[in-house]
Formats: structure tokens, C-alpha cells, sequence
């Protein structure tokens, strides 16, 4: 994969369910208000470090607010070498209403 994909709530789960990881690049404190559970958040600070440890070769899914933002980063990502770079289509929001049961805030984590 030489780019990243645009994936709906249901294969971002799927592919969860199979070991992706998630990273959300929301702010921290729509971040810990409420997040997909498991996922990482990712900020400037905390990117060269992800890079860095992360096994480039694992499926990764990028999540925003509403799917926008997650493309940029995703394209990012893709050109640091990552393989498998999905971004989530509708973001954070319809994944809350996708699967609100995989939905954890800062204090359920």
C-alpha cells in the first residue's frame, strides 16, 4: 500500500478485532472526554516517539472529529514508511454512534 484508504466504522472494527492499532489525533481533552477504546491519542509531542516504536508494518487507523483531518495524517504517516494507513471515514463522531459500546472516556481506561 503506497497510500493510505478511507474506511467505514464497520472494517475500522474488523480490522481492530484483528490487532490495529488506533490512533486518534483529536485534541487531549476531546480525547479523554471520550475515545475508541484501546486507541492511542497522537499529538506533535507524542508523534516522534509513535514513529519510532511502532512496527510500520502493522495495520494502522487514524481517527479525527469527523474524518478530515485523519486524511493529512494518514498521508503523513504513509510517507514515514507505514504500510497499512487507514483513516476513518466520519471520524470519532460516527464511530460513537456506530459502536457506541467501544466507546471509553479517560476515566474508563
Amino acid at each position: 500500500m503506497s497510500e493510505f484508504t478511507r474506511i467505514p466504522p464497520e472494517q475500522a472494527q474488523s480490522l481492530r478485532e484483528q490487532g490495529a492499532v488506533v490512533v486518534d489525533i483529536r485534541d487531549p481533552q476531546s480525547f479523554a472526554a471520550g475515545h475508541i477504546s484501546g486507541s492511542q491519542h497522537l499529538d506533535n509531542h507524542s508523534l516522534h516517539g509513535f514513529i519510532t516504536q511502532a512496527d510500520l508494518d502493522a495495520p494502522l487507523i487514524v481517527t479525527c472529529y469527523h474524518g478530515n483531518s485523519s486524511q493529512s495524517a494518514a498521508a503523513y504517516l504513509v510517507g514515514q514508511g507505514f504500510s497499512q494507513v487507514y483513516s476513518l471515514d466520519g471520524g470519532f463522531e460516527l464511530w460513537r454512534a456506530t459502536f457506541p459500546e467501544h466507546t471509553a472516556n479517560a476515566a474508563e481506561e
